[in-house]
C-alpha cells in the first residue's frame, strides 16, 4: 500500500490500517477500493465504495465542500 501511495502521488493523508481496527469497526469497510471521508472531529462524512478519478472537478469540488464546512 505504502508503494501505492507513493507511485500515485497521493497529497492527501492515507490510513494503513493492517489491522482494521479503524477501518473494519469503526468505519465499516467492506473491501477496496473505498474511500472515507472524515471531518476534523473523526466523523465519517462520507463513504464512497468503488474506483473514482479524483482528477476531474466534481472530485474536487466534493472535497472543498468537506474540507471549506465549518466544524458542527
Amino acid at each position: 500500500m505504502k508503494r501505492t501511495v507513493a507511485e500515485r502521488g497521493y497529497t492527501a493523508p492515507v490510513l494503513l490500517d493492517a489491522s482494521g481496527d479503524v477501518t473494519g469497526r469503526a468505519y465499516g469497510v467492506f473491501g477496496p477500493p473505498t474511500a472515507y471521508l472524515v471531518d476534523r472531529e473523526g466523523r465519517l462524512v462520507g463513504r464512497i465504495v468503488g474506483g473514482r478519478d479524483w482528477r476531474g472537478v466534481d472530485a474536487r469540488d466534493l472535497i472543498r465542500t468537506f474540507v471549506t464546512a465549518k466544524p458542527r
